[in-house]
């Protein structure tokens, strides 16, 4: 049995991570600091589901305060790796409050790798992000396109990190996984992104809104693959980036027109003007996961948005009323 820090357990990815690993008979100790970067409720729901399960501790804690290093349930425990996917994430956010992502993905990092360094240079997973890539590079898109160019703070934020991460690697020879997810989705996903959203506003009968005239396209990961992936990077790799993406690519009007035909509703669609925040679209090479972590995405889009649906429809009492603003 190992024991693993997951930050970020109660979000999306974190809360997965944490319960299969818990499934697998590992202990896992958590940190989030629950804050309001989309309703609370979801991961207040997450949450409880997790310290429901033995061999969970959970850690309410702010991993951009410097204080973190001195939580005695943090330094008093030898982890195996630490599993980092605690962020501020939403590249249209990003730019209205620059300072927030900055404080969480890059000094939250740091103080990460710190801590990985005082467990004796244990295992890191850093969580990255395909918005790294900018705005035009190769599709399918392997790990050597640039990432220089990012068109947000999100994603400016998230190439600090990963350019941190690889300073401790080279300095105390911490083994250093980034992973650059491409648009998870899945039951108890984020609220703020397009599929729960077009769940609840297609089943609830409301205007589906979308940003531009919808020809933009995503290649959407389902959260079960991912959650493959980051257990399948805990082992030795030296420093390597590594994307984690779906195979299939939808357009956002394709993505109107499953949910319909899942739920047997139709949608009344609103179109607004584009946001330049936005990637026009996103597809991943996963060439090197397959070589380096014999890892493939197995969910089929359709699959995977039934998965979401059923998980809405059976908390429907509770699910319709998060906001998704």
């Amino acid at each position: 049995m190992s024991h693993y820090l997951v930050t970020g357990a109660a979000g999306f990815i974190g809360a997965h991570t944490a319960e299969t690993l818990l499934a697998q008979g590992h202990a896992v100790t958590g940190i989030d600091n629950l804050n309001d970067a989309y309703d609370p409720r979801m991961k207040e729901y997450r949450l409880r589901k997790l310290v429901a399960l033995p061999g969970f501790t959970f850690v309410r804690a702010d991993i951009a305060q410097k204080a973190i290093l001195e939580e005695a349930r943090l330094r008093h425990v030898r982890f195996d790796g630490i599993i980092h996917l605690a962020a501020r994430a939403g590249v249209r956010y990003s730019v209205e409050n620059p300072w927030v992502f900055l404080e969480s993905n890059v000094i939250g990092t740091l103080n990460m790798l710190e801590l990985a360094r005082a467990n004796g240079n244990c295992k890191f997973i850093l969580a990255s992000t395909s918005s790294i890539y900018g705005a035009n590079p190769p599709y399918p898109t392997p790990e050597t396109a640039s990432s220089s160019e990012p068109l947000q703070p999100y994603a400016a934020s998230k190439k600090s990190a990963e350019v941190l991460a690889h300073s401790y690697h080279h300095l105390y020879g911490i083994d250093t996984t980034v992973l650059r997810f491409f648009t998870v989705y899945g039951p108890a996903g984020r609220p703020d992104l397009a599929l729960f959203r077009f769940v609840q506003w297609i089943v609830e009968g409301r205007p589906v809104r979308i940003n531009g005239d919808g020809t933009q396209s995503r290649g959407f990961t389902y959260i079960d693959d991912i959650v493959r992936g980051i257990l399948s990077a805990l082992k030795p790799l030296g420093y390597e980036i590594i994307n984690l993406g779906g195979h299939e690519v939808i357009t956002i009007n394709g993505l109107v027109t499953l949910i319909e035909e899942l739920t047997g509703k139709k949608a009344t669609v609103q179109y607004g003007p584009p946001n330049l925040a936005d990637m026009y679209t996103n597809w991943a090479d996963v060439t090197k996961a397959r070589e380096l972590l014999g890892w493939s995405p197995e969910y089929e889009m359709r699959r995977g948005v039934e998965q979401l649906i059923a998980w809405y429809m059976q908390e429907r009492e509770w699910a319709k009323d998060i906001l998704t603003l």
